[in-house]
């Protein structure tokens, strides 16, 4: 698979990672050995980033990843795993984004990791007072000063948060939602984290399963699945679930989208593809528990450029169904 600098953390890392909220909580049930092999599917693959968080499943899927490397024997130098901080927090308010409580987690963290030093730290989408507090930057400086994490950066929900954050000269990394229906991004974000050397993670890639195509008005989600419980944003920001589109928009974009979808590829293929296309991208880390889904996704690594007319023809799908409700709200 084809790999890409993580902006200048020094990292050299696969194009198609792996993204572990699926494993960790609020997907549904996946029983622990699923979760597993969605693990040891995506390291076998070729995958060399993994995304986890402290509060996915409690620290389940920090610990399901530390499990694999060391069940499997993988030299945790060849892998570079991610975590987040902060959502912990209860209540999580920005006075809490303190040395002492990001170190308290962080401890946790490298507990649950079986690590000295934390590959990648990063705040988990704080509140929004959060990136006017240089103390809270600066407390990650002193945190990796201390030897327990090598780098840091942050996850956002909104072009405006990642901005301001990539003015603190030691957040070298920014992990943001991005695909064909959110694209403001690619127009605010990606120019000034470029000059930056700032390296960008693109989560929830396939807007919550919407854009693998295998989702209909008859699907049905399990009570502990963020795409029944959050659609209105009720438990955490309405973005994270169907990039902030209603479901039946959704939908109606999924159905104008299917026609353009080459015949080589899937759904899933083309979103990544077309994410992949736009250079400011250092990773992409679809989550799936699916080993057949995780092999096809890492294939859209290998798949040439889109051509100008498809990428066209996404934007209109963009315009017509989804700017309106979502361009100024991320």
């Amino acid at each position: 698979m084809n790999h890409r600098p993580l902006g200048n953390t020094g990292f050299s890392v696969t194009e198609i990672g792996l993204g572990t909220w699926e494993i960790g909580a609020d997907w549904g049930d996946v029983p622990e050995e699923t979760g597993y092999e969605a693990v040891s599917t995506a390291l076998d693959a070729g995958v060399d980033f993994l995304d986890t968080a402290d509060v996915y499943g409690d620290g389940r899927s920090e610990r399901l990843i530390r499990r694999v490397l060391d069940e499997e024997d993988i030299n945790e130098d060849d892998i570079v795993v991610a975590t987040k901080a902060g959502r912990r927090l209860d209540p999580h308010t920005a006075d809490g984004y303190t040395r002492d409580n990001l170190e308290r987690f962080i401890d946790r963290s490298r507990e649950n990791l079986g690590v000295e030093t934390v590959d990648l730290l990063q705040l988990h989408c704080p509140p929004n007072e959060v990136y006017y507090q240089p103390e809270t930057f600066e407390a990650l400086a002193a945190i990796r000063a201390a030897g327990k994490i090598s780098h840091y950066g942050v996850s956002v929900e909104k072009v405006e948060q990642a901005l301001k954050a990539i003015e603190y000269p030691g957040v070298e990394t920014v992990q943001i939602i991005f695909n064909p229906f959110r694209q403001r991004p690619s127009e605010r974000l990606f120019e000034a984290a470029r000059k930056r050397d700032v390296g960008i993670i693109v989560r929830v890639p396939l807007a919550s399963g919407l854009l693998t195509n295998a989702l209909g008005h008859e699907t049905e989600f399990s009570a502990d699945d963020h795409r029944n419980f959050n659609r209105d944003g009720s438990a955490f920001d309405r973005g994270e679930t169907f990039a902030g589109l209603s479901y039946d928009d959704a939908l109606e974009a999924v159905d104008d989208l299917e026609p353009h979808v080459p015949a080589d590829m899937t759904m899933a293929q083309l979103t990544l593809r077309w994410i992949l296309d736009h250079d400011a991208v250092s990773t992409v880390i679809p989550g799936s528990t699916s080993p057949a889904h995780i092999q096809d996704n890492v294939a859209a690594s290998d798949f040439a450029p889109l051509s100008h007319e498809l990428h066209g023809a996404i934007r209109d799908i963009y315009e017509s169904h989804v700017y309106d409700d979502v361009h100024h709200r991320w």
